[in-house]
């Protein structure tokens, strides 16, 4: 996958996301955030923001994770002695519910996948060919 490919199918999720609804509308990446947010103002109308604690596995998705709650106008923080893979933030509950994780969830999915196909065309070319998994052996592995 080329790195347009991946931008371009951030972008379509982002869309999805929103509700875009017409091919204009699909088309257009800043009417899909201005969607969002405008979805988010509503939200903190009706329901009160609570805070939220997510605790990610790795460097990328926590990456992933800040800047799409900056996108959406949401600042991330943690505490003093939280793990740094930790990220809290105040947000409605119906907004995390219905856009925020799962739209994180499959951007996630996305950067993975590309970082992976990445990671091992690299090993492949630069340092050897065989991608094979290592061999198990029988016996004491503390010997």
């Amino acid at each position: 996958m080329l790195d347009a490919d991946l931008i371009e199918k951030l972008k379509k999720i982002e869309r999805l996301y929103a509700g875009a609804t017409t091919p204009g509308e699909k088309d257009a990446a800043a009417d899909a955030m201005a969607r969002i947010q405008k979805r988010l103002a509503a939200m903190e109308l009706v329901e009160k923001p609570i805070e939220y604690k997510f605790t990610l596995t790795d460097a990328w998705s926590k990456k992933l994770f800040n800047a799409l709650l900056r996108r959406y106008g949401l600042r991330p923080y943690r505490y003093a002695r939280q793990r740094r893979t930790t990220v809290m933030v105040r947000v409605p509950r119906l907004f995390v519910e219905e856009t925020l994780w799962p739209e994180f969830l499959e951007l996630s999915q996305v950067l993975k996948t590309y970082l992976d196909e990445m990671t091992e065309r690299v090993i492949r070319e630069g340092v050897h060919t065989n991608m094979e998994e290592e061999e198990v052996v029988s016996g004491d592995y503390l010997a």
